[in-house]
């Protein structure tokens, strides 16, 4: 069996047992809609990465990116891998997370140097990874290339470190998508997340309850690029979202208006 004839035999199955579940996806979110309309701001700040990804962010831009995070019980900070140390002292001490971003945000470069950056950052403080996918090689259908990908940063993380991997859906059609899903599953990895924030789009609660019903109910889906009220939240949590990437946490566990800028 050829690579077409692959992905064509598991986009398909996949995509057969997403219609046969779509009665009860239906169902499942409007007992979903019903519990999420109840959460406040403060319930949803224990599922945000509280993000900070700009090329020209200042010491003190990190410095309050930290106290906020404290200060709102976000889940975790998410910083470029050359902050994690910075950062990781700036929060010793508190509950909340490190999280590094590898790859960022291209996901182009060699997997061996992905997975030295991720054993460097978890070697300064990092506690979760949010790798960047192989895009090109995914849309050039060389699944074994992405899933290896994957599989490097898997074995460049420790054993309790949380492995997220980005999937750019804005580049992506629907079966690329459930194919990146597929291949992170199958990689070990702990999250699916749909955006770098830096390419077309963000997240969608379409592309939400796609990535849920194609990795299923254990693994983690994070929703990250453009959400930035306590309703965008809301939305993405009831279509199956399990963390929130955004850098307008403050916004919106305040609900103060922001503009989301990485």
């Amino acid at each position: 069996m050829d690579q077409k004839e692959l992905i064509e035999k598991i986009t398909n199955e996949v995509m057969n047992r997403i219609k046969d579940e779509l009665e009860i996806q239906k169902q499942d979110n409007m007992a979903q809609s019903a519990q999420t309309d109840g959460l406040t701001a403060r319930d949803v700040a224990g599922l945000i990465d509280h993000t900070l990804l700009k090329p020209d962010a200042t010491e003190e831009q990190y410095d309050k990116l930290c106290e906020e995070a404290k200060q709102y019980d976000f889940c975790s900070v998410c910083v470029n891998s050359s902050w994690v140390s910075y950062v990781a002292k700036k929060l010793k001490g508190s509950k909340v997370k490190v999280c590094a971003v590898v790859g960022f945000p291209l996901g182009a470069m060699d997997s061996r140097t992905k997975a030295f950056e991720t054993r460097r950052a978890i070697e300064e403080g990092a506690q979760e990874i949010d790798m960047v996918i192989n895009v090109g090689a995914l849309k050039s259908g060389n699944l074994k290339k992405v899933e290896e990908d994957i599989r490097e940063v898997r074995r460049g993380c420790q054993k309790n470190t949380i492995l997220k991997v980005i999937i750019e859906t804005g580049f992506l059609t629907d079966d690329e998508k459930i194919m990146a899903c597929q291949l992170s599953k199958k990689a070990e990895a702990d999250f699916v997340k749909t955006s770098t924030g830096f390419g077309k789009g963000g997240a969608t609660a379409g592309d939400i309850a796609l990535m849920r019903r194609t990795v299923g109910p254990k693994m983690g889906v994070k929703a990250s690029g453009g959400v930035r009220t306590l309703n965008d939240v809301k939305l993405m949590v009831a279509a199956g979202a399990t963390r929130i990437g955004a850098s307008s946490g403050v916004a919106i566990v305040t609900g103060q208006t922001s503009v989301e800028s990485y």
